[in-house]
């Protein structure tokens, strides 16, 4: 292979690569979101600045992708924490965990997704909406939902998922040093809200060493939505370089 063909290719192995060249597409994607309470002191530790905690909040979402272009069907588990970059409010993404390796492969490289392996689950029992997280045999989080108690104002529901999301993108050098480490941003904006839900809910979350998503303690359930919809993400934007200014 000649060099010139080598850098047409955006991933390794060469001959078959981790994940499709193509702008992921999802339609029906389905959130499971649960805003919750933790501790001021927690978020601080795993926040990196610039980033800014006004409230001591965190958004634990079990998303089943249903139909998604170049990866097929998987879900996904994971916190989200609301911050702000300067005057700009959003979300940092804190932790993600999924059953599909070129989701998480392309998540990873093409942009700044903290992914990493998990078993996320999302079902109705009993008329309950239901999410769970395993990591390995082990469970790390059980999180419960009143079933299409009320409907929820489909604005608002886009207003949830289309907010600024801050990611860090840490690449490591040959020497063991972070060649690549910048704060990015994006934001969604194709999104189309199908239906929204709210009611009440519950979170459970269990230590593990892994999968800390129990470091971030459940204080108090402030809110819950069940939302599908369809929608594009769009690509990162560097708003900070670690390096220039370390």
């Amino acid at each position: 292979m000649k060099a010139v063909d080598v850098v047409q290719h955006s991933t390794t192995p060469l001959t078959s690569p981790a994940y499709a060249p193509t702008i992921p597409r999802f339609t029906d994607r389905e959130y499971l979101n649960i805003v919750y309470r933790t501790d001021f002191d927690a978020l601080r530790a795993v926040v990196p600045e610039p980033l800014e905690i006004d409230e001591p909040l965190v958004r634990f979402e079990v998303m089943r992708m249903g139909d998604v272009s170049g990866y097929g069907p998987y879900t996904e588990a994971g916190q989200a924490i609301p911050v702000r970059f300067g005057d700009e409010h959003g979300e940092y993404l804190h932790a993600m965990y999924l059953d599909n390796f070129p989701a998480t492969a392309s998540g990873r490289e093409v942009s700044a997704y903290p992914k990493n392996v998990g078993t996320p689950r999302l079902s109705v029992d009993h008329g309950a909406l239901v999410g769970t997280l395993d990591y390995g045999t082990l469970r790390v989080a059980t999180a419960t939902m009143g079933y299409k108690h009320h409907q929820l104002d489909p604005g608002a529901a886009r207003e949830q998922i289309a907010v600024p999301t801050f990611m860090l993108k840490i690449i490591p050098g040959y020497d063991g040093r972070p060649r690549v480490a910048e704060l990015v941003r994006t934001r969604i904006t194709d999104v189309t809200v199908k239906e929204a839900w709210t009611g009440p809910a519950r979170l459970q979350l269990f230590e593990h060493v892994l999968a800390p998503l129990a470091d971030l303690p459940v204080r108090e359930v402030v809110s819950a939505s069940h939302v599908l919809t369809d929608l594009t993400l769009a690509p990162v934007t560097p708003v900070h370089d670690y390096l220039e200014v370390s």
